[in-house]
C-alpha cells in the first residue's frame, strides 16, 4: 500500500505545506537582522547618506568656486588701484613719491600685500601686519614703463584667511548635516518600513490560521495592497487545491481499501480453509490457482495506480515515429476478437490519421475503451470506432448501443474506481480504473477526454495532439 500512496493529488498538499512553511519562516525572519525591515531601513540610511553627501559636496564646491570668483575680482580691483598709483607717480622724480603713495594706500589695506620690482631692484615691498594671515599670491605681471625706463614687475597677494575659515565652518556644518540628516531619515525610514510591513505580519497570522484543520477558511485580499493581493489569491487557490486533494485522498483511500479488501479477504479465507484439513494435490493446485487469480487482481490494481500516479506527476508520452491509428485499432481488435465473438459484437472502424504517439499507451487506451464498450453493449450490436482529425487534435471515438448513461454519471466516468452501476460486490477483473487510465494517457499526449450518451448510444472518446 505504501507504493500507491504517492498519488497526484498530494502535490496540492505539498504546495500548501511549502507555502505555510514559507509563511512561518517569514514570521521568524521579520524580527531578525536579516529581515526585510532591517534591509529596507539600511537601504534608506545608505540612500540618505549618499544623497545628502552629494548635495553637500555640491554646495561646498559652489561656495568654494564663489570665493575663487570673489578673490579673482579682488585681485583685479586692487591691481587696477596700484596701477593707477604707479601711473600718478610717473611725474615724480625718483621712487620716493611712489613709495609714499603706496605707504598711504596700505595703511588702510592691511589685507593686501605687494612686491614691486624694476629689474633686480625691489622698489617696494609691504610687510604683512596680520600674524594669522593666509596669503594668496597672484602671478607676477609686468607694468608698462615709460621710454627709457625698465619694466616694473608687480606681484600682488591678498589675505584669504577669512574665506578659508568660512569654508572650513561650512564644511563641518555640511558634514554634521549629512550625519544628522542620515540618522533622522534612517530612523523615520525604519518606522515607516515597520508600519508598512504590518499588513505582512497580519497576513502571516491569517496564513497560520488556515489549512486542513480549518476547512473553508480563506484570506480576504481586500484589505491588502495591490502587490500582496496576487499572493493572497494564489495562496487561496493552493488552499482550494489542498482541500480538494484531501477530499480526493480520503475518497481514494476508501476506494482502494474497498477494492483490495475483497481479493485479500478471499485470498486469506481460501488459504485458511485449505489449511484447515488435509487436501489432495489436485485440491491444493486448484486452491493455489484461485489464490493466484486474486493475487493478480491485487497486483493489477497496484500497477494501474502506480501508472496513474506517474501520469498525475506530469509524465509525458514518449512518442515514436508517426504510425497509423487505424492499424493500432486493428491490432487491439485482434486481441479482443474472441471476447467480441462470445457476445456477438461486431466492430466497424472508420477514418485514419498518422501521427507520432506512444503506440503501446494508445493500444492500452483502445483496449480499455473496447473492453468497456463490449461489457455494456447490446449483444449482437456493432461497436463503432471513429478516428477523426479536428483542429484541437486527433480524436478516437468508441461508441456502443446499450443502456443510456444518465447525465449526472457522465462527468464521473473518468474518475478512479467509479463504476456506473456502483456495485461493490463485483469480483471480476474490472476494478474501475480503465477509463481513468484512458484519461491519463490522453493527458500524456496533450489531449482530453469526452463522454456522451444520447438515444441509447454511448460514445467515449479521447484526443491526442500532434507532437510539437
Amino acid at each position: 500500500m505504501n507504493a500507491i500512496e504517492t498519488i497526484g493529488e498530494s502535490s496540492a498538499v505539498a504546495d500548501l505545506v511549502v507555502v505555510k512553511s514559507a509563511a512561518t519562516d517569514a514570521a521568524s525572519n521579520t524580527e531578525s537582522t536579516g529581515s526585510i525591515q532591517a534591509a529596507l531601513s539600511l537601504w534608506f540610511a545608505a540612500q540618505a547618506l549618499i544623497g545628502l553627501s552629494l548635495v553637500c559636496v555640491a554646495i561646498y564646491a559652489v561656495t568654494a568656486w564663489s570665493f575663487q570668483v570673489k578673490q579673482a575680482s579682488e585681485f583685479e580691483r586692487q591691481s587696477e588701484l596700484i596701477r593707477h598709483l604707479i601711473q600718478e607717480s610717473r611725474g615724480d622724480t625718483g621712487t620716493d613719491g611712489l613709495r609714499h603713495k603706496l605707504d598711504d594706500f596700505f595703511l588702510t589695506h592691511a589685507e593686501i600685500s605687494l612686491v614691486l620690482r624694476r629689474g633686480d631692484e625691489t622698489i617696494y615691498s609691504t610687510t604683512p601686519t596680520r600674524a594669522s594671515a593666509r596669503w594668496l599670491w597672484k602671478p607676477t605681471e609686468e607694468h608698462p614703463a615709460q621710454p627709457g625706463e625698465a619694466t616694473m614687475q608687480l606681484q600682488l597677494g591678498i589675505d584669504i584667511q577669512e574665506d578659508s575659515r568660512l569654508l572650513s565652518r561650512l564644511a563641518w556644518t555640511l558634514v554634521g548635516a549629512v550625519v544628522l540628516g542620515s540618522a533622522m531619515i534612517a530612523l523615520t525610514g525604519a518606522l515607516l518600513v515597520r508600519r508598512g510591513l504590518k499588513p505582512l505580519k497580519k497576513l502571516i497570522r491569517q496564513t497560520a490560521a488556515t489549512g486542513p484543520a480549518h476547512p473553508g477558511r480563506r484570506i480576504d485580499p481586500s484589505p491588502y495592497a495591490s502587490e500582496i493581493t496576487p499572493w493572497v489569491a494564489q495562496f487561496n487557490a493552493v488552499l482550494d487545491r489542498a482541500e480538494q486533494a484531501y477530499q480526493q485522498l480520503e475518497s481514494f483511500n476508501a476506494d482502494v481499501a474497498h477494492e483490495l479488501r475483497t481479493p485479500l479477504a478471499n485470498l486469506i479465507g481460501m488459504v485458511e480453509v485449505e489449511l484447515a484439513r488435509p487436501r489432495s494435490v489436485e485440491e491444493l493446485r486448484d486452491a493455489l490457482l484461485s489464490a493466484l487469480e486474486e493475487a493478480r487482481r491485487v497486483s493489477a490494481i497496484v500497477i494501474d495506480m502506480l501508472f496513474l500516479s506517474h501520469a498525475d506527476r506530469g509524465a509525458v508520452a514518449r512518442r515514436s515515429a508517426p504510425v497509423s491509428l487505424a492499424d493500432q485499432v486493428r491490432t487491439v481488435l485482434d486481441f479482443h476478437e474472441a471476447t467480441l465473438e462470445d457476445v456477438g459484437l461486431k466492430v466497424h472502424v472508420s477514418g485514419d490519421a498518422t501521427i507520432g504517439v506512444d503506440a503501446a499507451l494508445v493500444r492500452r487506451a483502445l483496449s480499455n475503451l473496447l473492453s468497456n464498450a463490449s461489457r455494456y453493449a447490446t449483444p449482437g450490436s456493432t461497436i463503432a470506432v471513429t478516428i477523426d482529425m479536428q483542429p484541437d487534435g486527433v480524436w478516437i471515438k468508441v461508441a456502443n448501443r446499450g443502456e443510456p448513461v444518465s447525465a449526472d454519471v457522465l462527468p464521473n466516468l473518468f474518475k478512479r474506481f467509479f463504476r456506473a452501476e456502483r456495485s461493490r460486490t463485483d469480483s471480476s477483473e474490472h476494478h474501475g480504473l480503465g477509463l481513468a487510465i484512458v484519461a491519463a494517457i490522453a493527458r500524456m499526449h496533450g489531449g482530453q477526454t469526452r463522454a456522451t450518451s444520447r438515444s441509447g448510444v454511448t460514445e467515449i472518446s479521447f484526443s491526442m495532439t500532434p507532437e510539437g
